[in-house]
């Protein structure tokens, strides 16, 4: 029964490890993404192409195969990505049962849900709804979990957000305030237009986003002026989202030359047991740097300010009259936490390497909140380098 169990462990981890974020040198993982990846596009195309009436005469039979056998693979890959959920480093401590439901109502499970039921839901009703069969557009959502770009883009809006916040707090007070002072401007002379302040928010918005469609177009000298002024300011007002989106994506892309995942923090054992949230924010933290077979990451006589981790590869590390090989999962620079031996560690690549970094500040302030992370990583330091004690 234990032997059972083992092995069922054993491959739900296997397909958790192809089924998710495919790891650097994993090669059915990448097949599976790239296998994915071109069914959704695949499928994004139908969509489109179907709604031109010649195409979709000629292809009708073709697209509802693609949509039979599109819907079959996503309904198997969200089952198995259900069923591997308890293997989630931030979800392995919830238990088979409460991790598979958390996973159940995560934004990439909701999209992989919405992908199979408007398939579902109009077969089982009888009925074309056509709300239903637009909603197959939200495929177009998996591939965010696909792409690095999209991945640093959702957390430069989750980073940013309290900012993104305020930004669309001044913009409706500047709405209704525009909106507002043109009703009492034009409603006498145009009151069919400019009626109410709902109806004169349409003018509003087209006049701060400075789309100006001119079917609402201000008669009174009061109104025109009025409305100058509400151009110049949108001119400003509506640009501030974008300089925060476009400032918080230069800053993440600079930070880092390769996208750190929440799957790769989670593959390091001495993270293994901390909860989603620290998790979340060490994602953040870390500096991420691709590293060619021969380089020196680390050289003796220089101070060392950062907790390096192998997510790929393997390091030689010499330190004083020690020296060990390192492979992935493994840290190296502990030893500077010591303020013993940080001037006395060389590191050099034995192969192509990706090395997750975190400054010396952000590891003691994650020790402060998790103590028990600083007693693994002095357990580490104390194995390379004994300790000595006064004879």
């Amino acid at each position: 029964m234990l032997r059972r169990a083992s092995e069922e462990k054993s491959v739900r981890r296997r397909i958790f490890e192809i089924v998710e974020e495919a790891a650097p040198g994993d090669r059915p993982s990448a097949i599976f993404d790239w296998f994915l990846i071109t069914l959704i596009s695949i499928n994004i195309a139908a969509v489109v192409l179907e709604t031109v009436p010649s195409i979709h005469d000629e292809y009708e039979i073709d697209f509802l195969i693609v949509e039979w056998v599109s819907v079959i693979i996503f309904t198997v890959e969200y089952l198995l990505r259900l069923w591997v959920a308890p293997e989630h480093p931030s979800l392995r401590r919830l238990g088979p049962v409460r991790s598979r439901l958390r996973y159940a109502i995560s934004f990439q499970a909701l999209v992989d849900l919405a992908a199979v039921l408007p398939f579902y839901l109009s077969h089982v009703f009888g009925i074309d709804l056509r709300i239903l069969r637009v909603l197959r557009l939200l495929r177009f959502l998996k591939l965010m979990r696909y792409s690095s770009a999209m991945m640093t883009m959702q957390r430069v809006i989750y980073d940013e957000r309290r900012a993104l916040l305020a930004s669309l707090l001044i913009m409706l007070g500047l709405l209704i305030m525009a909106s507002t002072a043109m009703y009492y401007a034009e409603h006498n002379a145009q009151p069919e237009v400019f009626g109410s302040i709902p109806a004169a928010m349409w003018w509003g918005l087209a006049t701060l986003t400075t789309v100006g469609y001119g079917d609402l177009v201000p008669h009174t000298l009061a109104g025109k002026m009025i409305g100058g002024v509400v151009m110049l300011i949108g001119l400003g007002m509506f640009a501030l989202p974008i300089g925060i989106l476009a400032t918080g994506f230069t800053q993440e892309v600079h930070r880092r030359e390769f996208v750190v995942t929440r799957s790769m923090v989670g593959r390091i054992a001495l993270f293994a047991d901390l909860p989603p949230g620290e998790i979340a924010r060490l994602t953040r933290l870390f500096r991420a740097v691709r590293f060619e077979i021969g380089t020196a990451i680390e050289r003796r006589g220089e101070a060392v300010d950062e907790i390096h981790f192998i997510a790929v590869g393997e390091v030689e590390v010499v330190m004083g009259e020690s020296s060990f090989r390192l492979g992935e999962g493994d840290v190296f620079g502990e030893s500077a936490l010591l303020k013993r031996v940080e001037d006395d560690l060389t590191a050099i690549t034995s192969s192509q390497c990706l090395i997750m970094s975190l400054d010396l500040r952000d590891i003691n302030a994650l020790i402060t909140r998790e103590p028990s992370i600083g007693e693994k990583l002095g357990e580490i330091a104390a194995r390379r380098i004994p300790i000595e004690t006064d004879q």
